[in-house]
């Protein structure tokens, strides 16, 4: 007798695929209603099973393709379609382009509704594969077992990979990620083969047990190279025997570093840690101006496009030398350092404190001195004293976290009036919500997407707002 879930089952017969939705999935209507469909491009005409269905939308997966798109290619990767980082490697890199193109136009048409200028081509990333330049691994006692392991008596259930989305109990053990090129693939290998050979224990997210709970590889465009481990506890000779044999291993490694993370979380802001091998840092360089990236900095994942932007940015912002900037959500100051000597002076404001500190160890490496870092809560410390103390912007660059801006940043920066707004953001649904506060004073000149992680839903996109006459 069929259960309750198999006699609610739904399956839609011959679907066609009209465009890419949110989460990486196809995107279909049947009979005024909206589908969401997994494994699925543009263009595909397939059979879907539903497995939530709503009274104005239902999402599904493929589960049979009648007609393959034009567009839909051979995933590079063995993990696609379980791994949740990559999920468009099965769409050509010029259909990602144009759905990404695509979404910038309707968010401005659909959320902000203001008028706005032809969008410039998107910029796209190149390479499109082995892009990043970090990758954060989970260890994990419980691995994600498919099924091809359901027929194996004896299974070894240690990963190091991703966490399956959705889960954050199990994570997909990675043989080989496109994410992160040089040697990340190796290590990543090695330090696994290793940790069984030796029986190291991997962590259990659940119970909050085993030795071994992340591995973060970074590197620069100096050929430099960061391997960070964190660990529940000090087990020294443990420690120094795993770190040792990584030193002989990989001989280019020049930072080693340990964390011992005991807590419930994954937050390292708060641990400190120990060098086991090179500095503590590693050198990002950038035209010219070299970025010191430490264990806890932030830096774009994407270096080589990241410089596009800041360039696309500057050349928006069109800066003569005499102006005053602002730099909100300055992070590392890896903006206001780029532009500082095209413009008077350059005030980055952060609410990280350990951000600011970066900020202002890589303006003094690069010997810029006229820039300002502060430290605070933008919606708290941009009002009228701040102006007053820093003066008041020609032009503001904001660069913000996926949520966007808070109601009252928009409102302060409404109250600075500066001519020129230049809005980066990496979330066109929550800009557009912020364009639309900023209509009454301010006009859209440019836009222009930038493709910062490719075989993603994700975009950078560039507006330029101008103060109106």
């Amino acid at each position: 007798m069929k259960n309750r879930k198999e006699k609610e089952r739904i399956t839609l017969q011959k679907i066609r695929i009209e465009s890419a939705g949110t989460q990486g999935r196809g995107l279909a209507r049947m009979d005024g209603m909206v589908v969401f469909v997994e494994d699925a491009v543009p263009g595909d005409l397939v059979d879907v099973e539903v497995f939530k269905k709503k009274k104005s939308f239902m999402e599904g997966r493929s589960i049979f393709i009648h007609e393959a798109s034009a567009d839909r290619i051979q995933p590079a990767c063995e993990h696609f379609g379980v791994c949740g980082g990559c999920k468009w490697q099965h769409m050509s890199y010029d259909k990602q382009l144009q759905v990404k193109e695509t979404g910038v136009k309707d968010n401005l048409e659909r959320i902000a509704k203001v008028s706005f200028p032809e969008i410039e081509p998107i910029l796209g990333a190149n390479p499109h594969y082995y892009y990043r330049n970090r990758l954060d691994f989970a260890f994990s006692s419980k691995r994600w077992l498919d099924a091809s392991d359901m027929n194996k008596e004896d299974v070894n259930l240690n990963a190091l990979g991703f966490h399956i989305p959705g889960r954050f109990d199990k994570i997909l053990d990675i043989n080989h990620c496109h994410l992160q090129g040089g040697l990340s693939n190796d290590i990543r290998n090695a330090v696994k083969t290793y940790a069984k050979e030796n029986q190291i224990s991997f962590f259990d997210p659940k119970i909050q047990n085993g030795f071994l709970r992340s591995l973060i590889i970074r590197n620069a465009s100096e050929s430099e190279l960061m391997v960070i481990l964190v660990f529940t506890s000090e087990d020294t000779p443990v420690i120094e025997n795993l770190m040792n044999f990584l030193t002989d291993k990989f001989p280019s490694i020049s930072s080693l570093i340990g964390f011992v993370n005991p807590k419930r979380n994954e937050t390292l802001y708060d641990l400190d840690f120990k060098v086991y091998k090179g500095k503590d840092y590693i050198i990002e360089d950038m035209e010219g101006l070299k970025f010191r990236v430490g264990p806890k900095s932030f830096f774009q994942t994407n270096s080589k496009q990241a410089l596009q932007l800041y360039k696309i940015a500057a050349d928006f912002a069109d800066l003569k030398g005499h102006e005053n900037v602002y730099d909100l959500y300055t992070g590392a100051g890896t903006i206001a350092c780029f532009i500082a000597s095209k413009v008077r002076h350059v005030v980055g404001i952060e609410a990280v404190p350990e951000a600011v500190s970066d900020a202002q160890n890589n303006a003094a490496n690069n010997g810029i001195s006229n820039v300002s870092f502060v430290a605070g809560d933008m919606k708290d410390i941009l009002d009228e004293a701040f102006m007053t103390k820093f003066g008041k912007p020609d032009v503001i660059i904001t660069d913000p976290p996926r949520a966007g801006m808070h109601e009252k940043v928009c409102e302060q920066i409404l109250f600075a009036a500066p001519e020129k707004i230049v809005y980066i953001s990496c979330n066109p649904a929550t800009q557009a919500r912020d364009l639309a506060l900023f209509d009454e004073k301010y006009e859209i000149i440019r836009i222009r997407p930038v493709d910062m992680f490719p075989h993603t839903e994700h975009v950078e996109n560039v507006v330029l707002l101008q103060k109106r006459p």
